[in-house]
């Protein structure tokens, strides 16, 4: 068995409060005998006010929240998976990358995530996003070797793309982390559905660390923060109220049982057009 720490999260504006409150958790999850805590999309900054959040967001070796959050990795010993971050990249079109870290027990970064999917809607509450204005997409897929096994990495909207997640099935990943920040209509609908159903494709562990609750800048998010296993069961939800910090203990030899139960990833074959 090895343990993890999901950390939900209620990010307000202003990135140090964000901050200190991912670096207790680091703590908190060190002294519960994880061995990783994962964070939700967007843990450094939920601010939808875009002209008073351009001054919180810089390029990644400017990030006052990954600086201090690969410090506390190496303090505590403890990996990290920042579910993500506003950052400015070099280059490209003036757009920001919304990029998942994660972060060794030495607080070297292992692996970043550009999210693929851009979540552009208008909702019947009268809501609309448009990430795609603000945000480039990412363009690769990305696994790393963790403490964990191999971890696959996406990102909230990403969830709803099968391509992905058949990419990460053939890389063999033994978990997958979907960070979010999930509207609460939308998840209501679709975010335990979305979550069970990518653990199944994958016969992988999912682990989703949501954002949770009414934030500093007026949005709503669903919370709900899940480690699923490979089979699709739900073995830990934290709920719609409030944030804190879950553990959950993953045993590897599920992810080989279930395989051998349900051969989907070695029966998988390629579509011709």
């Amino acid at each position: 068995m090895t343990r993890a720490a999901l950390f939900q999260m209620t990010t307000g504006i202003d990135p140090e409060a964000n901050a200190e409150a991912i670096v207790a958790a680091v703590a908190e999850a060190r002294a519960g005998g994880a061995a990783m805590l994962f964070t939700p999309e967007m843990s450094g900054l939920l601010d939808r006010k875009r002209d008073r959040a351009a001054a919180n967001i810089v390029a990644e070796g400017e990030d006052r929240v990954l600086a201090s959050v690969r410090e506390a990795a190496a303090s505590e010993g403890v990996w990290v998976h920042i579910g993500s971050l506003a950052v400015r990249p070099d280059g490209g079109d003036g757009r920001y990358a919304n990029r998942a870290f994660v972060i060794d027990d030495k607080g070297e970064i292992r692996a970043r995530y550009d999210k693929m999917h851009m979540f552009d809607v208008d909702l019947s509450t009268g809501e609309s996003w448009r990430e795609s204005n603000a945000y480039a997409p990412g363009d690769k897929v990305v696994t790393v070797e963790t403490p964990l096994g191999r971890l696959g990495l996406a990102i909230c909207y990403d969830v709803r793309f099968p391509a992905l997640f058949e990419a990460l099935g053939r890389e063999k990943c033994d978990v997958i982390a979907t960070p979010a920040a999930f509207t609460v209509p939308t998840g209501k609908a679709h975010w335990h559905l979305m979550q069970r159903a990518r653990a199944v494709e994958a016969s992988a562990f999912v682990l989703s660390a949501a954002q949770v609750g009414h934030h500093e800048d007026g949005r709503d998010t669903y919370g709900h923060s899940l480690a699923i296993d490979p089979w699709g069961d739900i073995l830990l939800d934290m709920g719609g109220e409030k944030a804190g910090l879950g553990f959950v203990d993953l045993d590897p030899a599920r992810i080989a049982e279930v395989r051998a139960q349900l051969p989907s990833l070695a029966n998988r074959r390629a579509i011709a057009k």
